[in-house]
């Protein structure tokens, strides 16, 4: 490691190394790092996920997890039916051919960290996940505590006399423009 590197540059980095040899591997399969992604995290699931949840595991936006999807359910690879609490939920299963497939995909994946981690000590690596973990948490409970503490800036609401509450007349349209430069 050199000096320049960072722990989150080295996290990032190695994580991405990893993943990147592990998708080497699941490619004569048919499987690119999206799909095998997607299948582990939905093998790894309690119950199914809704769509929303997937792109969040995946660290995406929605729209493209969408369009994955699409793919996905036309190769046979997952099912989605609608939620039986909320119609505009779809929620997405594993379909057969994947459930075939996740054996494989863990086959390869233990083989992948057995190599990589083959000279690393018990206790060594025992540590390292004691510290992703405490750091994983940090940043979680920081992100929640931000979400949560954040506020909305108040809206303003016209009074029928065109005063806010506060008693400011609110801009007319061309008034505002005039300021702006012609902005409409």
């Amino acid at each position: 490691m050199s000096d320049d590197e960072t722990f989150g540059q080295l996290l990032h980095g190695t994580a991405r190394a990893w993943r990147q040899k592990l998708d080497e591997r699941l490619k004569p399969m048919g499987l690119s790092q999206a799909k095998w992604r997607t299948l582990m995290h939905l093998s790894i699931a309690q119950d199914a996920l809704t769509q929303a949840e997937i792109a969040a595991r995946l660290g995406v936006e929605e729209p493209t997890v969408v369009t994955l999807l699409h793919r996905l359910e036309r190769e046979a690879w997952i099912t989605r039916t609608n939620s039986p609490h909320d119609r505009r939920c779809k929620m997405v299963l594993l379909g057969r051919r994947a459930q075939r497939v996740i054996t494989e995909i863990n086959a390869t994946a233990d083989k992948l960290r057995h190599e990589l981690l083959d000279d690393t000590t018990e206790s060594d690596l025992k540590t390292c996940m004691k510290v992703l973990a405490r750091v994983r948490k940090r940043a979680e409970e920081s992100d929640s505590r931000q979400s949560a503490t954040r506020q909305r800036p108040a809206r303003v609401f016209a009074e029928p006399n065109g005063q806010t509450k506060q008693g400011n007349s609110i801009p007319r349209k061309k008034a505002i423009s005039r300021r702006t430069g012609g902005f409409k």
